[in-house]
């Protein structure tokens, strides 16, 4: 069922000014969307579920929050790398039990690295709350750049598809330049549709709009 995606960045570049001009002005920065429709994909089966992060090759102006779970030397390196939260082996001892506050950590952060040793005790207090976000973190030796690997997340969409087969997620924002977020949106496609091959499935529809905004149609 797969078929590649016939699609040019001026094409999106098109639908992202067109998705920009018919939206009103409002009292703040507004996102750019990027919605893509899957056909095909039975969600009934979770070996059929999606999930991944893209780098974007364009910074988004808003930068997306990373915390890092670690103790000692490499928690030290996080905190200077400039990590928004440093999650340590004592403060994962006192979340355990409270599903209320470990929802909220969940839920307050985009995105998670872990060193190795920190893995299974992070799956044990928050796992019901990260892995049905997507957001179960990625794994930090302790030789990584810290600095680096976070920079990286900063810069990246999270790809999630488990309930709806659908991706909706923001690509930057109106004030960015729509060769800028066509690349973006490009990035995301390109990684999605090499996903929904892998399934038998393919990309039906593409839509572009700004947070309260109309969708206009790509595809």
């Amino acid at each position: 069922m797969s078929k590649r995606v016939e699609l040019s960045k001026e094409e999106l570049v098109k639908a992202i000014d067109e998705a920009k001009s018919r939206s009103k002005r409002r009292r703040f920065t507004q996102s750019v969307e990027l919605i893509i429709a899957i056909e095909g994909l039975d969600l009934k089966r979770p070996e059929n579920r999606i999930s991944g992060v893209v780098r974007l090759p364009n910074e988004p102006n808003k930068k997306k929050s990373v915390a890092v779970f670690a103790d000692g030397p490499l928690a030290e390196k996080a905190r200077e790398a400039g990590a928004d939260a440093v999650i340590t082996g004592k403060d994962l001892d006192s979340l355990a039990g409270s599903k209320r506050e470990c929802k909220k950590l969940a839920k307050r952060y985009d995105f998670f690295l872990a060193e190795p040793s920190m893995m299974a005790k992070v799956g044990r207090v928050l796992g019901f709350a990260l892995g049905p976000r997507g957001k179960m973190p990625q794994i930090l030796p302790p030789s990584a750049d810290v600095k680096i690997a976070i920079d990286n997340l900063r810069s990246s969409a999270r790809i999630h598809v488990r309930n709806n087969p659908m991706v909706a997620l923001a690509i930057g924002d109106e004030e960015m330049d729509s060769e800028k977020l066509a690349e973006n949106a490009m990035a995301v496609i390109r990684f999605v549709e090499g996903k929904v091959a892998e399934k038998d499935a393919r990309i039906s529809r593409i839509y572009v709009k700004t947070t309260m905004g109309p969708a206009v149609r790509v595809l």
